[in-house]
């Protein structure tokens, strides 16, 4: 049972956030916020169900927090949304990291990135409020204006399988994909869920096969990297 005191925080919030707006303004509004939480990878998460208060309290979040709070909004407004993981590689040559980062980035392994697909009309777009706007200055794709019904852009390169990649390709040499699939799965190597609990199980899946010495690495990783943030929004 989801605690009241915690489903209120929700409630409250979602209320400050979208009064005296029509539902495009309040999605807007609802993404703006959430993008402007500094992203950070150290505040601990356990539960889906919780994260969104965790992410509200402590002022700071990662991917994860993010978007479960922006699609429990969202559906608050009669939106339909569902999770997006897709596969990614810390080791993004955009991000300016320092050369001691870059050397702990490249040593990773494959990470899984969270965002939400929502449904605009019969369109499902991406919709990213990963990084906040200061880290634009480090290189991160920071969404910066959201007009509430285009696509945007994702917040990591996604890996593509390159078994899909080789295996099938039409005349104009992109990927072949049934018409359902086009319209869903739009990224490679993305995998979508409606419900919170699916995801959390496919990411604990994807996690539990690290070795002990990739989740150190990962670990230290984090650490280093939330010292670069915090120095990066510090920077004028």
């Amino acid at each position: 049972m989801v605690n009241p005191v915690m489903t209120s925080l929700i409630n409250n919030t979602f209320a400050e956030w979208t009064h005296g707006l029509d539902t495009r303004e309040s999605m807007i509004s609802i993404f703006s916020h959430i993008r402007d939480i500094p992203y950070s990878l150290i505040v601990p998460v356990s539960d889906p169900k919780t994260s969104e208060i965790q992410l509200l309290k402590a002022g700071k979040g990662s991917c994860g927090p993010k978007h479960y709070l922006l699609a429990e909004m969202f559906r608050k407004l009669n939106v339909s949304v569902v999770y997006a993981t897709i596969a990614f590689s810390w080791n993004d040559p955009d991000l300016r990291y320092p050369s001691g980062l870059r050397k702990q980035a490249e040593r990773l392994p494959i990470a899984h990135h969270l965002a939400c697909r929502v449904q605009i009309g019969c369109r499902w777009i991406l919709v990213d409020a990963t990084w906040d706007r200061p880290l634009a200055k480090a290189g991160f794709p920071v969404n910066d204006h959201w007009d509430g019904y285009s696509e945007t852009r994702c917040a990591v390169k996604p890996l593509k399988p390159p078994v899909r990649t080789a295996s099938c390709h039409n005349l104009t040499n992109e990927l072949c994909r049934v018409k359902d699939e086009a319209e869903l799965f739009p990224i490679d190597g993305e995998k979508d869920h409606w419900h919170a609990e699916d995801r959390a199980c496919y990411y604990r899946e994807k996690a539990a096969v690290r070795t002990p010495d990739e989740a150190e690495r990962i670990v230290q990783f984090y650490l280093e990297f939330e010292n670069w943030l915090v120095n990066v929004r510090q920077q004028k």
